[in-house]
């Protein structure tokens, strides 16, 4: 029998809870996961933070299946491309999503921190901390926990990726952590799901303009982030 978690408990979750989450769900499809999720947390207390890149069309077509009114986050850098804003539009039409909401960089932070919109340049770390870590820890206070679209193939740091973890008291569910990039794509071919119109240009990996570049064949997907620096991770799953 899976454990049953409401949503005074997200906040109390200790490892051990944690583990007994990861075992309930071994083995079993990412859209059990979602179904979990939704019919045990009130008030879709564990939303979905979508970048609206390369892949994310997966989770965002599952979970609007189980329900379309689930809430999902989008953190809107003000350096994205075109494209994806135009890709989030798209998707949220496509797929009837109804409770679809942006966060962003605090105004005055901004104003103060990256008056002129270069911070990428002198200190990306900086730059993701303002624009996408700082805005998901304010809009987190209120929720007790995430869905994430990571997966295990990506990075070394995400070679061992459970389902369910702990970070800073917060529940990060990983519903493909599984998933390779097959699983990917005969998922999206199977469901004709509209890809992100950068991908056929090579951008396999999609984040802010400034840090994305497309990739050669062959490529980690993701060596086209922060291209020519050491960085790999945003900051978000640090």
């Amino acid at each position: 029998m899976m454990p049953m978690l409401k949503k005074s408990e997200l906040d109390a979750l200790s490892l051990q809870d944690v583990e007994t989450l990861n075992a309930a769900f071994d083995g079993l499809a990412p859209q059990e996961v979602l179904k979990w999720l939704a019919h045990n947390t009130a008030n879709g207390d564990v939303p979905l933070v979508s970048s609206f890149g390369a892949d994310s069309v997966v989770l965002l077509h599952m979970i609007s299946q189980i329900d379309p009114g689930y809430p999902v986050l989008f953190i809107d850098t003000g350096k994205h491309f075109v494209a994806t804003l135009s890709y989030r539009d798209q998707l949220r039409e496509h797929f009837g999503l109804t409770n679809l909401a942006s966060i962003g960089p605090d105004a005055a932070q901004l104003k103060e921190q990256d008056p002129y919109g270069s911070l990428w340049i002198s200190n990306p770390d900086a730059c993701c901390d303002l624009r996408k870590t700082l805005p998901l820890d304010r809009a987190m206070a209120g929720y007790g926990g995430w869905i994430t679209g990571r997966k295990r193939y990506q990075t070394g740091d995400r070679s061992k990726l459970a389902t369910f973890e702990l970070k800073d008291g917060k529940v990060k569910v990983n519903p493909l952590a599984s998933w390779g990039p097959k699983d990917v794509a005969d998922y999206v071919k199977a469901q004709s799901l509209p890809g992100h119109p950068l991908v056929p240009k090579g951008y396999l990996s999609i984040g802010c303009a400034p840090c994305t570049s497309p990739v050669e064949e062959g490529q980690d997907a993701r060596s086209g982030r922060w291209k020519g620096s050491d960085k790999s991770e945003c900051g978000l799953h640090i």
